[in-house]
């Protein structure tokens, strides 16, 4: 059946599976950019039996687009009606096309050619899934790496710390490794036995730029003259992009490993993949909410200390905006992280957002507020003076004519005495 196309979601992409033609049009028809699934490592990979070959030298010969969920394939999951599993994790679906038109889902049993029938086979395609996902991720990241110009491998070696050392040979044997995966379309034993010590190298550096980023928030928050936070609060701007370079380098080669060890699972113990799956999703995940709690917590911590600066606005004009432009910078820089590695929670990205709006538009109250009170200041000092100058010019009159008033006093009393002597 030429024209049944096949859904596949795993909640981070959508798979798209069928005839090459159908697979273009039914993209097309809702507007939908995808990625090549790389369906041809199924011929490599299904070797279990004869029916779980054949099943996969057919889904082989079919086209596999991959769709990153966004809320417009979200929508279309929900508009095609997929099914989930609560043991595969997997949401799924058969949709037919009409001269070229999508008509409507399908029930599962309805389509007997249906790769979605055979759990062999799809475990194999939500492993393809996980694997394009996770590219998609690390090509992000090292566009991000080359947008903020971090040299990362620089960064390392400044570093006299051995675990922070060894990282630089770590990732260079992953991405030897990778590369021999592409030629080779699977991971064998020798394969993995390069690299199968690495994870405990890259999670040492993750930890260590993690304290890192700690350690800079502290040394902000231990300042107490204006002056100093001020040029803290600058020196951090560009460690603070240092180290979320290496975070994110340590979360690429994170997400290389798990392409590799999928393979390595698939080709050693095909029974365990979809378990196995599951277990580096969740355990990255993990890493994801680790790496965003401790962001979170430098922007909470640049936002206490640029309230603090601002407090100080009237007798610092010029270094208390520096302290919070700096913040905003950090801010920024850890939105931009996000984003990169895929930190989905709206709520928090957008609070990142808010803050640096928020203190952008405290900061120039705060100087509107700063001008005003000079101002207010100057009149109340001339207003002071007029009314001094006043009160000193009455006082001056009233000492001279009570002068003049003593004096004629003193004449008269003289003329008086005068008088009676005679």
């Amino acid at each position: 059946m030429d024209n049944e196309i096949q859904l596949i979601s795993d909640g981070d992409g959508l798979a798209v599976i069928g005839n090459p033609t159908e697979v273009d049009r039914f993209l097309v028809s809702e507007g939908l950019t995808s990625k090549d699934l790389g369906l041809q490592r199924f011929t490599s990979a299904l070797d279990a039996g004869a029916a779980v070959a054949q099943a996969g030298s057919e889904v082989a010969a079919d086209s596999g687009r991959w769709v990153k969920l966004t809320p417009e394939s979200v929508r279309l999951v929900k508009k095609y009606g997929l099914r989930e599993s609560s043991k595969t994790g997997l949401s799924t679906g058969v949709v037919k096309g009409q001269k070229g038109q999508i008509r409507g889902f399908v029930e599962i049993a309805k389509a007997p050619r249906s790769l979605l029938a055979n759990p062999a086979v799809l475990a194999s395609a939500a492993k393809l899934m996980s694997q394009v996902a996770m590219q998609q991720t690390m090509d992000e990241i090292t566009d991000y790496l080359a947008t903020i110009d971090a040299k990362v491998d620089d960064v390392l070696r400044a570093q006299k710390d051995t675990v922070l050392a060894r990282m630089v040979g770590v990732g260079f044997v992953i991405d030897e490794t990778m590369t021999i995966r592409e030629k080779r379309g699977r991971v064998d034993e020798v394969t993995w036995s390069r690299v199968q010590a690495a994870p405990t190298a890259i999670a040492e550096t993750q930890v260590y730029a993690l304290r890192q980023l700690d350690a800079i928030a502290e040394k902000m928050e231990r300042q107490t003259k204006i002056g100093d936070l001020a040029a803290t609060a600058k020196e951090a701007e560009s460690a603070v992009r240092e180290w979320l370079a290496v975070l994110a380098r340590c979360f690429q080669l994170q997400d290389a490993m798990a392409v590799l060890e999928l393979d390595r699972v698939l080709d050693a113990s095909p029974e365990e993949l979809d378990g196995h799956r599951l277990g580096l999703k969740a355990a990255r995940q993990d890493r994801l909410e680790l790496i965003s709690r401790s962001t979170e917590r430098l922007v909470a911590r640049m936002n206490a200390v640029a309230g603090t600066a601002n407090a100080k606005v009237l007798l610092h004009p010029a270094k208390s905006p520096a302290v919070v432009q700096s913040g905003n910078h950090v801010a920024t820089g850890v939105h931009d992280f996000h984003e990169r590695l895929g930190i989905e929670s709206g709520r928090r990205s957008s609070e990142a957002r808010r803050w640096v709006e928020a203190a952008t538009e405290v900061r120039d109250k705060a100087l509107e507020t700063g001008a005003k009170g000079v101002d207010a200041a100057r009149n109340l000092g001339s207003e002071t003076l007029d009314r001094a100058s006043s009160v000193k010019g009455r006082l001056s009159s009233g000492i001279a004519e009570r002068a003049r008033r003593r004096r004629g006093n003193d004449r008269g009393n003289e003329e008086e005495a005068t008088s009676r002597a005679e």
